[in-house]
């Protein structure tokens, strides 16, 4: 049979009850789509760029409970009148706890501080707070840590283009570490976009969300590579879109329920961890789609096919084929 003999039914020679969705045929409107959303993103980066929280830029944090439902509102005003620029006051747990974020204050000891914002915090004596704890983070550990953070993405990177490079070829190391990039990018574009409080939890999450979208992209190639091995007349296209079909339900499965989970910490998690829910959510429906179709495509774009992953021939195999 001609090598070049397209399959007339993916079906037959995939598992029976898989679905037969042409995941490949779409990968020009997905890969625009990803395109444009990730020039967005850039461009929200490079003009907003993303709203650092303290962990980054260094200042003090004050975590108080009132006796009674705080007014957010009434504490930040008190706040600015008082010479804070720009307090960032919020609820967290219940109506009676609230967390004061304060950039940093030049010439003022930490002492000092505490008393100059407890007194704020306390001119209504009919709902008088209890200090919980105070931090104070000097602006050259938020620089550290923007640092730290930026090559711990980098060496991540690299880790993953090597791993793949190593266990499968080289076009489809590089598909898997542009989709994981691809989401890095569309996390952090999203936080620009809303302004949202990027801090280290969130950064956790990004991290989290790389090795998320790589394994499910690992599950993905590692199906391609049995397959190109099995069906011997497929088209490469054709291979790629049995493989897809035959992991989607693992694939859509773990990350309906990865989903769960997060989205309950989001719901009832509270202030705290919400950003960090938040930036899983965005992230695993972004690593999903990546998984199916932006590593792929590109892994197709680059020209990858069956002999790249066909285990080398022995010496002698074809003088002693009967």
């Amino acid at each position: 049979m001609n090598a070049k003999t397209k399959l007339t039914d993916p079906k037959k020679e995939s598992l029976p009850g898989v679905p037969n969705i042409n995941f490949m045929g779409m990968r020009h409107i997905a890969v625009w789509a990803s395109i444009i959303l990730s020039i967005a993103s850039l461009v929200s980066l490079g003009v907003k760029g993303l709203n650092f929280a303290i962990d980054f830029t260094g200042g003090t944090v004050v975590e108080v409970k009132y006796n009674n439902p705080a007014d957010v509102n009434q504490i930040r005003l008190n706040l600015e009148a008082d010479g804070f620029k720009s307090p960032m006051v919020q609820q967290f747990g219940s109506t009676h706890d609230v967390l004061i974020r304060l950039a940093p204050q030049e010439g003022v000891s930490g002492s000092n501080l505490k008393s100059r914002v407890m007194g704020i915090l306390n001119k209504d004596p009919s709902n008088i707070a209890e200090l919980n704890r105070i931090e104070f983070v000097g602006p050259q550990v938020g620089d550290d840590l923007v640092t730290d953070s930026g090559l711990a993405l980098l060496y991540a990177s690299i880790g993953i283009l090597i791993y793949v490079a190593l266990r499968f070829e080289y076009r489809f190391a590089l598909g898997a570490i542009l989709a994981t990039l691809h989401d890095v990018v569309m996390i952090l574009g999203f936080f620009s976009v809303l302004q949202l409080e990027f801090d280290l939890s969130v950064l956790a999450a990004v991290l989290t969300i790389m090795g998320y979208s790589l394994n499910d992209t690992i599950v993905v190639f590692d199906r391609i590579r049995e397959n190109f091995r099995k069906l011997r007349r497929g088209e490469v296209v054709e291979v790629m879109n049995i493989s897809i079909n035959e992991t989607l339900s693992r694939t859509l499965m773990t990350s309906f329920l990865t989903l769960l989970s997060v989205i309950a910490m989001a719901l009832f998690g509270g202030q705290v961890i919400h950003n960090f829910a938040l930036a899983l959510i965005v992230g695993i429906v972004v690593g999903t789609y990546s998984s199916i179709y932006v590593a792929s495509a590109l892994a197709l774009k680059l020209g990858v096919s069956r002999m790249d992953l066909m285990p080398p021939e022995k010496e002698g195999a074809l003088d002693n084929r009967p």
